[in-house]
């Protein structure tokens, strides 16, 4: 059986970071509901329990001893990240926060355009938002709302599916315009994405069309190969419904018709079996409402 790990009183611990960050006792004993004399009882019976001087008594308060001020710092960094959990899980104000993780780009093109409908459905709610640039970046689970890209299998989390990615390839109306005909633009430079996003040859093959090369230019998130398409930089495979907007507004054009479509997509994940708080349901209800 493993040896139970030495853990003084948590009321203990409270009380010593209150006595260390006021160095008064009674100070401590004011902020924590206490009277003076309950507070050195605790320092006493910590004391007792790790068998070190904490503080020496002086005329107008105390002071930390050497072996006290190495133990504050990770006190303190416990008590923060209890704090930062409970926030996180149970929220703050009601429980009103929602943990929200997802890609940048996803978080730039589709959701942020859609957050001041958000702030005015829902002024109540506060959204706290994480972005990612890499799967491993979800190595670390939790209990929030994980919007991610896949075909919809995540180990450990259930998920709603909120598109289904068509890439079509575009560029700048300036750059193209350059061109001496429309089907000259397979000698610009392809813009790609890093990691398992590399679709140039499979939409050429999809197109009938012999692939020209390699990639000029690889990124490492969809949103800034955009912004270099938008720039003129070359063609990039534009991913839809990410890309729509810039479409629309015809800051890209479409050099082909022709789509290459799969069972990817973005989904928003949560752990498997977990029930929602109302305010967290609403929260999914809304993203399934935008997604349509």
């Amino acid at each position: 059986m493993a040896e139970t790990p030495r853990l003084p009183s948590l009321t203990w611990l409270r009380t010593f970071e209150a006595c260390a960050r006021h160095r008064n006792f009674t100070a401590a004993g004011e902020e924590l509901g206490l009277t003076q004399a309950a507070v050195s009882q605790h320092i006493r019976s910590l004391e007792a329990e790790l068998g070190a001087l904490l503080f020496t008594r002086q005329r107008r308060g105390v002071e930390l001893t050497a072996e006290a001020g190495a133990y504050l710092p990770h006190i303190q960094g416990v008590f923060r990240g209890l704090a930062r959990s409970t926030t996180e899980l149970f929220g703050r104000r009601g429980g009103q926060d929602v943990a929200l993780r997802c890609p940048i780009s996803f978080a730039l093109l589709w959701l942020a355009p859609r957050l001041p409908g958000f702030a005015a459905a829902f002024p109540q709610i506060r959204l706290l938002l994480t972005t990612v640039h890499i799967p491993a970046d979800y190595a670390e689970d939790r209990e929030g709302f994980d919007i991610r890209f896949g075909v919809g299998s995540f180990d450990g989390r259930d998920s709603h599916r909120l598109t289904w990615e068509r890439l079509l390839p575009a560029a700048a109306p300036a750059l193209l315009a350059g061109l001496a005909s429309p089907d000259q633009w397979v000698r610009l430079p392809l813009l790609s994405v890093a990691g398992g996003r590399e679709l140039w040859p499979d939409w050429f093959a999809r197109a009938g069309m012999a692939a020209p090369g390699r990639p000029s230019l690889v990124f490492d998130s969809f949103a800034v190969a955009l912004e270099a398409a938008k720039a003129g930089a070359g063609v990039v495979l534009a991913s839809r419904p990410l890309a729509d907007r810039v479409l629309e507004e015809g800051l890209l054009q479409p050099v082909s018709e022709i789509e290459l479509a799969g069972e990817r997509g973005h989904f928003i994940t949560i752990p498997a079996g977990r029930a929602q708080a109302p305010h967290e349901q609403a929260v999914l209800d809304w993203i399934l409402g935008e997604a349509g």
